[in-house]
């Protein structure tokens, strides 16, 4: 069985990240998207309305399977005999960060493969932090994320 995780912040899913499960989803068996707790970022969503964020946006992926962490991705992935991290890529950007990433990763256990996939064309401008930002300009995200983050960021205006 092809196992591989898939993991981010998720501060919130978007689309970009959906379509990147989805892509990963046919090429493996089965997907760990795993919530990374990152004491080093502050999060605009609490972990525990990232994780049921993510596990409603996923609900129809059958081989997708969501989890959280605060432990180096590498362990979680040696833990679930995952045997490749997919990380997506929109930009060059993007690039330079996920390959001292790869290398750090690798330095770590050289058995987990580094999965890249280009964000599609349409999705490539996409990114929590902009997100994030649309909402507090009023900003209509609605074809960029799905309905949950929505709701999840109307029911946290209104507290």
């Amino acid at each position: 069985m092809k196992i591989a995780i898939y993991p981010g912040s998720f501060d919130p899913i978007t689309n970009g990240h959906l379509d990147i499960i989805l892509r990963a989803s046919k090429l493996f068996d089965k997907i760990y998207v795993c919530i990374a707790k990152n004491s080093s970022k502050q999060s605009f969503f609490s972990l525990e309305e990232r994780v049921k964020m993510v596990e409603i946006a996923t609900q129809d992926f059958e081989n997708v399977e969501v989890i959280s962490t605060d432990d180096l991705i590498v362990n979680v992935a040696k833990k679930l005999n995952a045997t490749a991290i997919v990380r997506g890529l929109r930009a060059v950007t993007d690039f330079e960060y996920e390959f001292q990433l790869a290398a750090a990763n690798e330095y770590i256990d050289q058995n987990i493969e580094m999965v890249f996939l280009m964000a599609s064309l349409s999705k490539s401008f996409i990114s929590s932090s902009s997100i994030k930002e649309f909402f507090t300009y009023n900003v209509d995200v609605s074809s960029l994320v799905p309905n949950i983050v929505i709701e999840m960021y109307n029911s946290k205006q209104k507290k």
